[in-house]
Parts: C-alpha cells; sequence; structure tokens
C-alpha cells in the first residue's frame, strides 16, 4: 500500500471530467464498454488513469503540473489504450476464473493480509485502519483487489503456466545466446591500513603529522612486517578487527582513482600512503579476480526461470488473443474503440506487449 497525498489525483479527476478522452469530442458515456455482458465505466478508466498517472510521477508537484489541458491530453493519450487493453484483459481473466468455480479463501486471504502488515509495519491496527483510510478503502475493497488478482494469476498459472516444459535444449541455446546476463564482475579482495590525522592538529600540519605516520608504517611493512598484523595495531579503520580484510567487492564500487591505482598493481602489491579525507590510507592487493562468465552449470535454475517467463509471457499473449477473439465487446465509444483494437494490433506485430 502506498502512502500519496490525495489531493492533486482529486484535481486531475476535477480536469478528467472536462476534458474528453483520447480525442473524443463529447464527454463520455457512463458505461465506456461492455465486455461479455460485465462492464466498464467511465469512473472506472479515471480512476485506473490516475493511478497510472500516480506512477509516471515521482511527485504531487508533477500531478499538479498536468493540470495544464494540452499536458494532460498528450499523458492520456500515452496511458489509456494499455489501460483499456490491460482492463478488458483482466476482466476477461476474471470471468473465465468464475467460470472455474476458483474463489479465495478466507485462509489464504488472512495469509496475504498477516504478511501484507508485517511486511509494511502495520501491525498496529489503527494505522492498518489508517492506511486503508489514506488509500480511500475499506477492508471489503482490498480483499476484492486481492481476489481480483488471484483469478487473474490463477487463470494464467492453470492455462499457461502449468502446461509449459522447458528442455534442456532450450536453455543451453538461450545461455549461449545471453552469456552476458550471467557474467559476474571482476573484484578484488583488499587489506588496508587508515592513519588518521591526529586530534588536536588543523590543516597541514595535521595532515603532515599522519603522512609522517603513514609513511613509517609504509616502512614496515616494505621491511616484511605482516600486513594484517600491522593493521590490527595502527589501523584506524573498523577492518582492522580482521586484519584490513575488505571484500571480496565488485571493482566497479570502488573510487574511479584507486580503480586505476589497482589497475597497475598485481596481487600481493601495496601502495604508498594515499590520501583520503580521513588521513592517510594504505592499500594490499590480496587478490584479484577478472570479469568472468558464469557456467552453464552453476546458473542452469536461473536460465530455466529466465526461459520459463520469457516463454510464458508469450504464450500468455496468444492466450489472451484467443480469449479477446471469443469474447463479445461492445464498445460505447468509437475513440477508445479505436485506441484499444490499434494497441493491439501493435502488441501483436510487436510480440508483445
Amino acid at each position: 500500500m502506498k502512502y500519496v497525498s490525495r489531493a492533486a489525483a482529486a484535481a486531475i479527476l476535477g480536469i478528467l471530467a472536462t476534458v474528453p478522452l483520447v480525442g473524443s469530442a463529447e464527454i463520455i458515456e457512463q458505461v465506456l464498454v461492455k465486455v461479455n455482458g460485465d462492464i466498464i465505466t467511465k469512473s472506472d478508466l479515471e480512476t485506473k488513469q490516475i493511478n497510472a498517472l500516480r506512477q509516471q510521477t515521482k511527485s504531487d508537484v508533477d500531478l499538479q503540473a498536468l493540470q495544464n489541458d494540452a499536458q494532460l491530453r498528450k499523458a492520456l493519450a500515452e496511458i489509456t489504450p494499455q489501460i483499456l487493453v490491460d482492463t478488458i484483459d483482466d476482466l476477461l481473466l476474471m470471468q473465465l476464473g468464475r467460470e472455474k468455480g476458483l474463489k479465495l479463501s478466507d485462509e489464504m486471504f488472512n495469509r496475504w493480509l498477516g504478511n501484507l502488515r508485517k511486511e509494511q509495519n502495520l501491525l498496529d491496527d489503527q494505522k492498518f485502519n489508517a492506511a486503508l483510510k489514506q488509500e480511500g478503502m475499506t477492508i471489503a475493497d482490498l480483499r476484492r483487489n486481492v481476489e481480483r488478482q488471484f483469478l487473474i494469476q490463477e487463470v494464467q498459472r492453470q492455462e499457461v503456466g502449468s502446461k509449459l516444459q522447458i528442455t534442456e535444449a532450450e536453455a543451453q541455446q538461450y545461455y549461449q545466446f545471453h552469456q552476458q546476463e550471467f557474467v559476474e564482475p571482476a573484484s578484488v579482495t583488499l587489506r588496508e591500513i587508515l592513519i588518521e590525522t591526529p586530534a588536536g592538529l588543523e590543516g597541514a600540519a595535521a595532515s603532515d603529522a599522519a603522512l609522517e605516520t603513514a609513511t613509517a608504517t609504509r616502512t614496515r611493512l616494505s621491511a616484511g612486517e605482516d600486513f594484517a598484523k600491522v593493521a590490527a595495531e595502527a589501523s584506524a579503520a573498523p577492518s582492522k578487527a580482521n586484519g584490513g580484510l575488505i571484500g571480496p567487492i565488485a571493482v566497479a564500487e570502488l573510487s574511479p582513482s584507486l580503480q586505476q591505482t589497482l589497475e597497475k598493481m598485481k596481487p600481493g602489491d601495496i601502495t604508498q600512503p594515499l590520501k583520503v579525507s580521513r588521513g592517510y590510507q594504505i592499500i594490499k592487493l590480496e587478490t584479484f579476480k577478472p570479469v568472468t562468465v558464469q557456467p552453464f552449470e552453476n546458473v542452469r535454475d536461473v536460465v530455466a526461470e529466465k526461459v520459463y517467463n520469457e516463454r510464458q509471457r508469450t504464450e500468455v499473449q496468444k492466450f489472451l488473443n484467443r480469449v479477446r477473439s471469443q469474447a463479445i465487446i461492445v464498445w460505447k465509444n468509437d475513440d477508445l474503440k479505436k485506441a484499444y483494437e490499434q494497441h493491439v494490433a501493435a502488441m501483436n506485430a510487436g510480440g508483445g506487449s
């Protein structure tokens, strides 16, 4: 559940009531379309439009900016076709779910609700009820939304997901053509010694004192003293508890200057004192692991899941096309019908949504 101020949404709703949707020259009728007898109303569409606008904007200030009619028309023209497709598809899947006798049990809903309240830190009844009120919902509204999603997902699982079988050959082929998805980035293991600028000194004097101590510490290391032992004795970094050990850490996560320094080093090399914000740091490169492609055996399950998800998206679209072709869809607005049909055609031409 999302905590969002409703003031801007209310303002947008007021504009939606006066701005023609998808270029219509007249105010849209209350019933926009009938799908196998079930209706989608103007208020249904407006609610989904507002939610879509919320998701696209980062703040209520952005929503308020859409009070310009031209900006709002443009935004609506971009989001409405997909909203229509999603709304009709969801309705068709819910109808199938009801035909199959699917139902969200009290036990399933209560389990879902318990998990939600725990994840969102809403175990306190007062906070939970306030969150519902913030969203303009009742517990009955919430249950209807959850049951709607349950029906949609269960129909997709029964009609598509449960019938998919991913072969070893398909997984291997996907791996061969998408190896960039299974790359382990370059990483290093380091040891560090941090010499802080001494308290009581400022400016150049503090920096010079820290550098002198760091240089003396570096001399001890050059003489053969164990880096981990010296770090435990002299370092001011929390890593001193582990002998200065850091990592493994991805090279990309290091500062650009440190990356440049490490490029010139090999395992076992130790830097000269490096100026940092807190003083001076001495780094030892323990290990370097270059960019590597993980072998298929190590990512077999991940590959199978990716192939499954890709196949499922394709098969779900094929299934929805069949369901749409068998549905009786009666439009009450020609502009919305045109927007819907063009978007479906574009989805099919592009192989997805």
